[in-house]
């Protein structure tokens, strides 16, 4: 029921409104950096879904037009919201419980039902490496920082990465791990985990749980209340409070999703070469 609403005919029509302060480009990966770029030049925030694109240039692209307008441009990277996510990344950084020692992270399920020769058409939509898989690579970087190189293996149904970090100059753990899939059957549903094991205790997160986070130490197993909210509202959240001024309720930029983007590529070339590829600087 679209009764109340006001509709427009096209992009560029709404993009000329005036009465529109913020616009959410969650079209087909392939269009987001144009459409992004036009409602910059109108005067508009911008929230863009993830992918921004395939391509680390037109990431870096709109990042460079980001930058020339007082306005806030935020990538849709919801895992950084994720309430347990957020909690997990705190616990990280902040080595409560120590430094951490691996991680791995799954994100298992059948390729989306909905604009299926989209999705079926790779070279658009970057298959479940760039639609799926960028949640961990992303969150990956976000919490330890920049790898120094990936060995990925697997297709554009199913991957698995290790992220190489210098752990012998005590930089970052000595094995991290993620695993995303799009060949699952619809029957079996959704399955995104993680396992972050610290000097002292264990951090386990399974979002098919009511505790969907809880940390292990020796015999003892206790739930972390993370609220009931999603990673879609955080990110909203942050949006609104950023545009009020709070620049540092963003919790990821476009330049973030460039950097993203240049290990995704990497991801790419290693799974196509069969051999790990060291990541630009």
């Amino acid at each position: 029921d679209f009764s109340g609403m006001t509709l427009h005919r096209d992009a560029v029509e709404l993009l000329a409104d005036p009465a529109i302060d913020a616009v959410s480009v969650c079209t087909h990966t392939d269009t987001h950096v144009d459409l992004a770029i036009e409602a910059l030049r109108a005067g508009k925030h911008v929230l863009v879904e993830k992918p921004i694109a395939i391509d680390p240039a037109q990431v870096q692209r709109l990042a460079d037009e980001a930058s020339k307008h007082a306005l806030v441009c935020m990538p849709a990277m919801c895992m950084r919201y994720w309430p347990a996510w957020v909690k997990l990344h705190e616990m990280i950084r902040a080595e409560e419980y120590g430094r951490v020692r691996s991680a791995e992270f799954h994100r298992m399920g059948s390729r989306p039902g909905w604009a299926e020769d989209f999705y079926a058409d790779e070279a658009r939509s970057g298959g479940a490496l760039y639609d799926l898989h960028i949640h961990d690579t992303d969150f990956i970087v976000h919490c330890f920082g920049l790898p120094r190189s990936v060995s990925t293996s697997g297709d554009g149904l199913h991957l698995s990465t290790i992220y190489h970090y210098d752990h012998d100059r005590d930089q970052g753990p000595v094995h991290v791990l993620a695993q995303g899939a799009w060949d699952h059957q619809a029957s079996v549903g959704f399955r995104m985990r993680c396992t972050v094991v610290c000097d002292r205790a264990t951090l386990d997160f399974d979002i098919s749980r009511e505790d969907q986070l809880i940390v292990h130490r020796g015999e003892e197993s206790v739930p972390v209340d993370v609220g009931s909210l999603s990673g879609y509202d955080g990110e909203v959240r942050a949006m609104l409070e950023a545009i009020a001024g709070n620049a540092n309720a963003m919790r990821a930029s476009i330049g973030d999703a460039a950097q993203t983007a240049r290990v995704l590529d990497t991801e790419r070339v290693s799974m196509q070469n069969g051999q790990t590829a060291t990541i630009e600087r």
